[in-house]
């Protein structure tokens, strides 16, 4: 019988070992180089007896799968199977889906959370290490993930789910903290503590200079936090009571034209704030609906800051949140499959979303210390087109293992692993 195809080639099996993830072994050769293992083994809790699996033996796998582009502990057997990869990365002993559930339950107990917070601070001190910045600028957001787990509490959002809040490096996107909160904790909650605790996991020598945040922080402990400790400040404000009475003290002479609006400012305190700060206020026309009755309505936008440029420059620099933070939780969420969680229980939850944070940080931090500067803006995606999804061969030849890969891609693969090589031995 002959065979009916539409294009004129024959399909056939071989026995050479293939990879359809070589850009990975670059990722992994470079979170090796990172000590990425050692400190997860030294960090994060061991089996409970001799026959169990170390933490690194469960994270390795997952950070690789989730740069890859995999979304569930089940998208990890792409990993087991592929006997290439394991081939040349430190893959050979590699848990079940289900051991590493269980690992995500025990350690969300035992104190996994903690260790891995600490393999994460070990992270950004290698890699902010030899920087000559000494002062960071920290964009903090609370974002909601949806879930039907039963545990799962209600969010302000009007479904069931988790409210992580999760702390961005401005000018390099590393995640430098993170807080994995239940769906009902509001947004409002705890933004000092937050602030701290990204504060701690800075490395020696390295601070927050800068810090940027929506209207959930504009409390009076974080306003007073920042003066006391010299901390640039611009908080979206909230529209009560005292803050209107304060906009329509306003001249109208003091309100120039900006973008589609007006702009202006004045000055502010809270009840309990140290001192007076101020206020940029933005004034736009608003849409009402068909049947409004009322004519000429403004809607108000105030931000509440300490810094003394323009405040056009304050409002410019106030919105780069939305790149530098609201993307980056975006590509954290979409890129590296935080929109799901993968246990009922929120203890292990927390665990793997800490996970998943590391990952980004590990991917992140890979693209900017290996790859060109043309890279740096690519989403996750991407380098998933472009890199960790291109095919290799793995040949042995006498006790030497070679992987073979495409000609246009050779130099690309040698310099990665040139530079991955220079960033371990600094």
């Amino acid at each position: 019988m002959i065979e009916q195809t539409v294009l004129p080639f024959k399909l056939e099996t071989t026995r050479d070992t293939i990879t359809p993830h070589a850009g990975l072994v670059l990722l992994g050769e470079f979170a090796v180089g990172l000590g990425l293992n050692k400190a997860l083994d030294r960090h994060v809790p061991g089996p409970g007896s001799a026959a169990g699996y170390l933490a690194s033996e469960h994270v390795f796998p997952l950070v690789l799968m989730l740069n890859g582009g995999g979304r569930t502990l089940e998208d990890s057997r792409e990993i087991r199977s592929d006997t290439g990869l394991r081939e040349i990365l430190p893959l050979k002993k590699m848990p079940s889906t289900d051991a590493t559930g269980d690992w995500l339950r025990r350690s969300g107990t035992n104190g996994g959370l903690e260790g891995l917070g600490a393999v994460n601070r070990r992270m950004l001190k290698r890699a902010l290490k030899n920087g000559k910045e000494k002062g960071f600028t920290l964009d903090i957001d609370a974002t909601g993930i949806e879930s039907e787990k039963e545990a799962a509490k209600m969010t302000y959002k009007g479904y069931t789910g988790y409210m992580p809040m999760v702390g961005h490096l401005a000018e390099n996107g590393l995640v430098v903290g993170d807080e994995f909160r239940e769906g009902n904790d509001s947004p409002v909650a705890r933004n000092l503590e937050f602030l701290k605790y990204c504060e701690r996991q800075m490395p020696k020598g390295k601070r927050i200079k800068a810090f940027r945040a929506d209207s959930a922080a504009y409390q009076a402990d974080v306003i007073n936090y920042c003066h006391d400790h010299g901390i640039a400040y611009a908080i979206g404000g909230d529209l009560d009571e005292a803050v209107k009475k304060v906009i329509s003290a306003i001249n109208a002479d003091e309100w120039h034209p900006f973008q589609n609006g007006f702009i202006s400012e004045t000055v502010h305190c809270m009840n309990k704030t140290k001192e007076a700060f101020r206020l940029v206020v933005i004034r736009r026309p608003f849409q009402g609906s068909l049947f409004d009755s009322e004519e000429g309505l403004q809607k108000y936008t105030v931000i509440a800051t300490n810094r003394h440029e323009s405040a056009e420059d304050v409002v410019k620099w106030y919105n780069q949140r939305g790149e530098c933070s609201e993307n980056r939780i975006k590509e954290l969420k979409i890129g590296f499959g935080m929109e799901r969680m993968p246990c009922g229980q929120f203890e292990a939850n927390a665990v793997f979303f800490r996970i998943g944070v590391l990952a980004y940080n590990i991917g992140r931090l890979f693209i900017l210390r290996t790859l060109d500067e043309s890279w740096h803006r690519h989403q996750v995606q991407t380098l998933r087109w472009k890199l960790y999804g291109t095919a290799g061969k793995i040949v042995f030849h006498g006790r030497a293992v070679y992987l073979k890969v495409s000609r246009s891609l050779q130099n690309l693969f040698a310099q990665v692993r040139l530079r991955s090589w220079e960033f371990a031995n600094t």
